[in-house]
């Protein structure tokens, strides 16, 4: 068998994914880009604004652990290089936002997701199977979760405090990022998925913002 996904010494790969695995979980990544909510003033928030806004930001902390496990899986099991490498870099970008949320938690004297280890897990096997499928799939999955996690940011925009500025800001960029990350999947050669896929997607997501929320 000659396939370009199991080139290589695999093990190498294997390793690589644990390594970043554990630094995922761990927080030890740093941002390459400041934090959008730098320079943004705090304003006073009551508790109970404080901690709908902190299960807010540890929604989205937990959704950029997955997406270090998805990205992490399919460019494991990418057939071609090129693919591998976008995937890749989609990743590295998306670091920020796991620091941004991470940082943004603590600011918010809050804790990120104890799911967090069984969300990588589960999200790298997704991943990793996705990438089987074929490259044009696995960019369309880019395409549907990025279009599902634009949705979830604007619902999150729409219910974080007024006064929550800092969390805005974060947010807003994330979106920004996010919807190029779908765009860019698609143009790469990504097949766009059915909305019925899309809406089987939403609530297997609505698991992941329900039991993330206070856990």
């Amino acid at each position: 068998m000659n396939d370009p996904r199991f080139s290589g010494d695999l093990s190498d790969s294997i390793v690589a994914a644990v390594d970043n695995g554990l630094k995922t979980l761990s927080g030890s990544f740093q941002s390459s880009r400041e934090s959008p909510c730098e320079g943004v003033e705090a304003e006073e928030m009551s508790d109970s604004e404080k901690a709908h806004a902190a299960g807010l930001m540890r929604v989205n902390h937990i959704g950029e652990i997955c997406a270090q496990a998805l990205y992490e899986g399919q460019s494991m099991t990418a057939a071609s290089s090129a693919v591998k490498e976008k995937l890749r870099k989609a990743g590295e970008e998306e670091r920020d936002h796991l620091a941004w949320c991470s940082s943004r938690l603590k600011e918010l004297e809050s804790r990120e997701s104890l799911l967090a280890p069984v969300f990588y897990a589960s999200s790298f096997c997704v991943g990793a199977i996705t990438g089987l499928l074929g490259d044009k799939y696995s960019l369309g999955f880019v395409e549907a979760t990025e279009d599902r996690v634009v949705e979830h940011i604007d619902e999150h925009l729409d219910s974080l405090p007024e006064k929550d500025l800092r969390s805005r800001a974060i947010l807003r960029q994330m979106r920004e990022d996010e919807k190029r990350h779908g765009e860019e999947a698609l143009a790469f050669g990504g097949v766009e998925f059915s909305e019925r896929t899309k809406r089987v997607m939403k609530i297997l997501a609505g698991v992941m913002t329900k039991s993330t929320y206070r856990f």
